[in-house]
Formats: structure tokens, C-alpha cells, sequence
């Protein structure tokens, strides 16, 4: 079906069907006259970011990120690496952090 029918079963404009394909939001479907096509999996990918949208309190562009954030390793480590620096993720030990407190740990038990 086409972009405006779709946007009517899913309660929603085709400018925010076209806003959530610019962010990445939709599998790429587009038939020969580069036409936008929605089958059942497309409307079910909108439908469960719809969900995880409402469920998470998120906007649609901050789904996208999350979405970058798992698929780019060098964005991942970027947040995180903010998260650490503002105290909202745990740094992770060093092996060698592990080793050097085992061994003291060790010492004071003696």
C-alpha cells in the first residue's frame, strides 16, 4: 500500500511516516518508481517503535539514536564514555584494577 493508506491504518500523517524514514525508523521498501510500499512488516516495525515509544518516554529521534548507538561502536562508546564522565554508568574495572585489589585483599588477610 501506499504511504497516505498506511499513514491512515496507523493513525498518522504521512509527514511523520516520511519524518520517521528520514531518522531511519522504517525498513527501506520502495517499488520501481522509487514509490514508498508498506506491507504488514513495514506497519509492524512502525507499530513496535510506536510501542517502544510510549513505553519508553521517548521521542522518535531519540529511538533513531538508540538505534545508532547500537549499530556504530564508535557512537556506543562515545555515550558511553560521557555516562562515566557524568556518573550514570559505572566505569568498568581493568583487569589489572581486579588483579592489584586481589592481591591486596590477599595481604591483609594474612
Amino acid at each position: 500500500m501506499r504511504i497516505t493508506e498506511a499513514a491512515r491504518r496507523l493513525g498518522m500523517s504521512p509527514r511523520m511516516l516520511r519524518y520517521r524514514e528520514a531518522l531511519g525508523l522504517l525498513p527501506p521498501v520502495r517499488d520501481q518508481g522509487a514509490h514508498r510500499r508498506f506491507g504488514p512488516e513495514e506497519l509492524a516495525a512502525v507499530g513496535q517503535a510506536l510501542e517502544l515509544e510510549r513505553r519508553f518516554d521517548v521521542s522518535p529521534a531519540e529511538l533513531a539514536f538508540a538505534l545508532r548507538a547500537l549499530s556504530e561502536p564508535a557512537v556506543a562508546q562515545a555515550v558511553r564514555d560521557l555516562g562515566v564522565r557524568i556518573g550514570r554508568i559505572q566505569a568498568p574495572r581493568r583487569a589489572l584494577d581486579f588483579e592489584k585489589e586481589k592481591a591486596l585483599r590477599l595481604l591483609r588477610g594474612r
